[in-house]
């Protein structure tokens, strides 16, 4: 293991969620929940202010629903979360070739191979840099983490959450790991947990205290031998900023349990051919057919076919599928159905075309997506608006929608950059709404105007007080320790971050039925014991905070 702390992992806080909140100016400092809102969905992820309710990742939305009934509940927009994490990674690339991303809001990196870091104070430079230069570009906060291991810099960065940065000084790694909770260490799920806590584990220090052969004997070969070596604060695994990918998958839940076989398998077509697609936009083929099948009583059946060579044709794969459905008993209903393709490789073998029953002209191989099965449709003319998602008004122009039902959308009309908007309500029909794209939540940096007056084309304007061809919209200091407010190590001030301030409860909108099923009474404000208030500014007295998404001007001279 290393002995600098050269090691970071990023893990952006409350990622979706914090998108949301964001580019919506109603939701900040409120209790936000991102996840499928049908009757089976799961939460995403939840804002720190849901957590205090007990909402977390992974939990079903009727829980959550229950925990936090004034929360906003939200539809994911996959599109824009993968757009501002590109951005991320792209300032994670620009400090290491070595970069290992986990998800879309998590990655390690190996700040030594990029010559950024060599010891603990370079490292916790770069780490402050990293974590001002998110918050210049995207306007959001992530944590950081820095030790000489991926396990402890993980570790280290849930410790700074939210909005921080932990460094583990080489040497001190043992005594911080002893009193935490066996839980914390990477590998250690609910069962190992318990096992462990029957046997008189449960903190990090006692599982060192155990030794190796006793954990060897609780927990098996393998397993016992790794969780010793985590325990005192081994881990020799390398950034890898290339992981190989294994598999390609897709499933759907359903709201209602499917019974109808003919439906059943018009499901697995279905999904085979959304399989196909994400395998081909990743240049893959696989020879491992995989059919997942959950049915009402949560039991999971999984079976597989492994044909002669790779594929990536899509009626092999829709063929091999529903030859793995034929024995499958689905008459008690099914709640869940998954395709997936394992045994990649890059290439695929020719000869695959004489698996599929019967001839196929070259339509098979550009075949559109199925149809989705006829109760599914939506009556003629009906349109989807999903909670949370962007509209553009021709009249009262970007919104996003509360929430819609009974022939109705309620949309609130504000963008990332504006104060808190107002609610208008229309019929789901109105010609005058339309789907929108995502704003950017950090509005681009407007062109530097030119004064009246200049001597001519091609001369730099020249102000006594701004300097030559400063202009008055010079762009705002990038340095963040130069900027009102701010803290050179911690980021952007807590008042800064909290953004417009919470409406009083006698301005919050009701909840009516306007609003609609999917969005309740979530813009009702929190309490105010949660809502942290700026002090007033000392020269203009507003208590009005700053919006952290938008970058301050100076005033035209």
């Amino acid at each position: 293991m290393r002995t600098a702390p050269t090691i970071l992992h990023l893990d952006m806080d409350a990622f979706f969620a914090s998108v949301e909140q964001a580019s919506k100016p109603s939701l900040r400092g409120k209790a936000v929940v991102v996840g499928g809102l049908g009757p089976r969905g799961v939460v995403a992820t939840a804002s720190y202010e849901a957590r205090v309710f007990g909402v977390h990742s992974a939990m079903p939305m009727g829980q959550a629903r229950r925990l936090a009934p004034n929360a906003a509940y939200l539809v994911p927009r996959f599109e824009l979360y993968r757009t501002i994490s590109e951005q991320v990674m792209r300032l994670l690339r620009a400090l290491s070739p070595l970069v290992e991303p986990l998800s879309l809001d998590e990655a390690f990196v190996d700040l030594e191979a990029g010559g950024t870091a060599w010891d603990a104070d370079s490292a916790r430079l770069a780490g402050a840099k990293l974590r001002a230069d998110i918050r210049s570009v995207t306007g959001l906060t992530g944590s950081v983490g820095l030790a000489a291991s991926k396990m402890l810099a993980k570790i280290a960065s849930e410790e700074a959450k939210p909005d921080g940065l932990v460094l583990i000084p080489p040497g001190t790694e043992r005594a911080m790991l002893e009193p935490m909770s066996v839980r914390t260490l990477p590998g250690v799920g609910p069962a190992t947990g318990d096992h462990l806590r029957r046997a008189g584990i449960t903190t990090v220090g006692e599982l060192a205290e155990a030794g190796e052969d006793e954990l060897v004997r609780l927990l098996g070969k393998a397993h016992g031998h790794a969780l010793y070596a985590m325990a005192l604060a081994r881990d020799e695994r390398p950034v890898v900023a290339e992981r190989e990918t294994k598999s390609v998958s897709v499933e759907d839940t359903y709201d209602v349990d499917i019974h109808d076989r003919t439906r059943v398998g018009m499901e697995v077509q279905r999904l085979a051919d959304r399989c196909v697609r994400r395998l081909r936009g990743s240049g893959l083929s696989g020879r491992t057919i995989v059919l997942k099948v959950r049915r009402y009583d949560f039991s999971t059946l999984t079976r597989s076919e492994t044909l002669r060579g790779p594929t990536d044709d899509p009626a092999v794969v829709r063929e091999a599928a529903a030859r793995l459905l034929d024995p499958v008993d689905t008459t008690g209903g099914v709640r869940l159905l998954g395709v997936g393709v394992s045994g990649l490789a890059d290439y695929t073998q020719e000869d695959l075309f004489a698996q599929a029953a019967g001839d196929r002209t070259d339509e098979d191989v550009e075949e559109p997506e199925a149809e989705p099965a006829e109760e599914h449709r939506p009556a003629p003319g009906e349109r989807r608006w999903p909670a949370g998602h962007d509209v553009r008004h021709t009249e009262y122009g970007h919104g996003w929608v509360q929430g819609s039902g009974l022939g109705r959308v309620t949309v609130r009309f504000e963008t990332p950059y504006s104060e808190t908007g107002r609610v208008r309500t229309f019929p789901v029909d109105d010609p005058d709404l339309a789907p929108a794209d995502p704003l950017p939540l950090v509005p681009p940096v407007a062109p530097v105007a030119r004064r009246p007056g200049t001597a001519g084309a091609g001369h730099m304007d020249a102000d006594a007080e701004n300097g030559p061809g400063s202009g008055a919209e010079a762009c705002p200091v990038s340095d963040p320790a130069a900027r009102p407010g701010v803290d050179a190590e911690r980021g952007l001030s807590r008042d800064a971050e909290t953004g417009p301030t919470i409406p009083d409860a006698g301005t919050a909108p009701r909840r009516d039925a306007e609003n609609g099923p999917d969005f309740g009474a979530d813009t009702a404000p929190i309490p105010d014991a949660d809502v942290v208030r700026p002090a007033p500014d000392a020269k203009t007295g507003s208590t009005h905070p700053t919006n952290p998404t938008r970058p301050t001007h100076p005033a035209p001279g």
